[in-house]
């Protein structure tokens, strides 16, 4: 029988999750109706961009992940509950938020350290050391990439396929390039992980049979 409300989030079955978007619907409120100078200054502690992860990579890297840009009407938002509510209820909440952050951090990486390098060549600008970059579109495109991994063969592809095109429609759009490089990194950094993932799976339909000792703006990601 259908039960449709697994679909969504809940604090005993999906724990990470629930209390991950719970963070999110909270800052998306300070970012609606916060002072906008203060709004601004936290999103730009926040950022990613290459000044601050030379000086407090850590802090920024996780710090860049509390926000949403767009707020939660955003689709990213949406897909965070679908996707890691359905990437958790597979592999647990401490895999999927390790399956996250690897697609976010990897990613910021490999769209920011290609803008320092340019800079440092002279062909940017100092001015592109500080770009706004924060939100959680890389992390909720690694989890796509890897959720897919694990349905059904008649399920894996159209979502591999629509979700795929739908990033390649928007780099060709050519609105944020870094950041639309960055959505497709993501989504091969979680179709990387399925060999990982499938057996992450396996361990935990086998688990219960050990017994009761088993252990982003338009210069913005979105």
């Amino acid at each position: 029988m259908p039960r449709p409300w697994r679909l969504l989030p809940t604090p005993t079955g999906t724990p990470f999750t629930f209390f991950y978007a719970t963070v999110l619907v909270v800052t998306s409120l300070i970012a609606e109706y916060a002072d906008p100078a203060l709004v601004h200054a936290l999103h730009q502690g926040s950022s990613t961009d290459v000044a601050h992860l030379v000086g407090t990579p850590a802090l920024v890297l996780l710090a860049s992940a509390l926000w949403v840009a767009g707020g939660v009407g955003s689709p990213y938002a949406l897909g965070l509950l679908l996707v890691l509510t359905a990437l958790e209820r597979r592999i647990g909440g401490r895999r999927t938020a390790g399956v996250f952050l690897l697609g976010h951090v990897l990613a910021t990486l490999a769209t920011e350290i290609p803008v320092g390098l340019a800079v440092l060549a002279g062909h940017l600008p100092d001015s592109s050391l500080h770009r706004l970059d924060y939100g959680i579109s890389f992390g909720v495109a690694a989890s796509v990439g890897a959720l897919a991994g694990l349905l059904s063969p008649w399920l894996r592809w159209p979502i591999l396929l629509g979700f795929g095109g739908m990033l390649v429609d928007d780099l060709i759009a050519f609105t944020d390039p870094m950041a639309n490089w960055g959505h497709l990194l993501s989504l091969a950094i979680g179709v990387a992980t399925w060999p990982v993932v499938r057996r992450w799976r396996r361990a935990e339909r086998a688990g219960p049979a050990v017994g009761p000792g088993r252990g982003r703006t338009a210069t913005t990601a979105v």
